[in-house]
């Protein structure tokens, strides 16, 4: 049997719950005749280093030298601005006009686009600055060790880009933190039967030389940092002869979180295309109730 309700129309079901009629307003509704508080100008105080808009979420394009060398994923972006001391604040809405422009266009986070949009996006504020934060995961493939079974990895990828006007530069920035294996060197030193491994993660951030950012993909070179010095890189698929000899490279590659800094900072130096950079690595340690930390920061300059 079918049970039914006498339900009231749906204005009616509204105005029940409280929904009220609007007013007759007495505010303009025309664009040209509202007023505009931010381009009221005044001495107000200060000028702000930054001002704009963060955690908006969109669709890109990666381009990667690992495959699927082509990608699409979901960015998360800050876009800000400074904002000069006889302003009052900024027209928000158009940051996420140029993005939803170049998202039109094919948003392909190279450093040539996201230099093209800090440019534009300083000049159509009419500020002296402007930067564009992104973070996104990275895919990857990766084989395993013996059988090379393929699945997908990831990384989380970051990359600011920040113009200035008075200089007509750039400063780029870029990021990334990939999963490890690490395996303690002191239980391998006492213990009579093998010793506790975790999970590590490396985080490194980095600012390039502006005029080699284009030589090499980087989310690839900053990845091989943190993986190379390991005790043993991750693995989406592992059968039992992978996963023999994922545990013996770990056995024989053991790194406390201080090992792992300060091998991943040599293969940054040695990078002609860093000229700072900082690294931090955290054990999730399997025997203890804490984490393990460590970082370095250096800069060539």
């Amino acid at each position: 049997m079918i049970k039914t309700v006498d339900l009231p129309s749906k204005a009616e079901r509204h105005k029940r719950f409280g929904s009220v009629p609007p007013i007759k307003g007495t505010k303009p509704t025309e664009k040209a005749e509202m007023p505009d508080l931010q381009n009221k100008p005044d001495d107000f105080l200060f000028a702000i280093n930054s001002v704009g808009i963060s955690n908006v979420k969109h669709p890109v394009i990666v381009h990667s030298e690992l495959e699927p060398k082509v990608q699409t994923t979901i960015a998360t972006f800050a876009l800000t601005t400074s904002l000069k001391q006889m302003s009052k604040g900024i027209n928000m809405s158009r940051l996420t006009e140029l993005l939803h422009q170049y998202h039109e266009a094919g948003f392909v986070l190279s450093f040539e686009q996201l230099r093209s949009f800090t440019k534009e996006l300083a000049e159509k504020m009419e500020q002296t600055s402007a930067t564009i934060e992104v973070t996104f995961p990275w895919f990857f493939e990766r084989k395993s060790p013996a059988l090379a079974k393929i699945g997908l990895m990831h990384a989380d990828a970051r990359i600011t880009v920040t113009y200035d006007v008075e200089t007509d530069q750039c400063i780029y920035e870029t990021g990334l933190t990939a999963a490890i294996t690490t395996l303690c060197p002191c239980s391998k030193e006492i213990s009579e039967y093998s010793a506790h491994n975790q999970r590590g993660y490396v985080r490194i951030d980095t600012v390039l030389y502006s005029d080699s950012i284009a030589n090499q993909d980087w989310k690839k070179f900053l990845l091989e940092a943190a993986e190379s010095n390991a005790s043993a890189k991750l693995h989406p698929v592992l059968k039992r002869p992978d996963e023999k000899m994922v545990t013996e490279k770990a056995y024989e590659n053991p790194r406390f979180v201080e090992d792992m800094v300060r091998l991943v900072a040599a293969d940054l130096y040695e990078n002609p295309l860093v000229k700072e950079f900082t690294v931090e690595c955290r054990n999730e340690e399997s025997i203890h109730v804490h984490d393990a930390i460590a970082t370095i920061t250096f800069a060539k300059e």
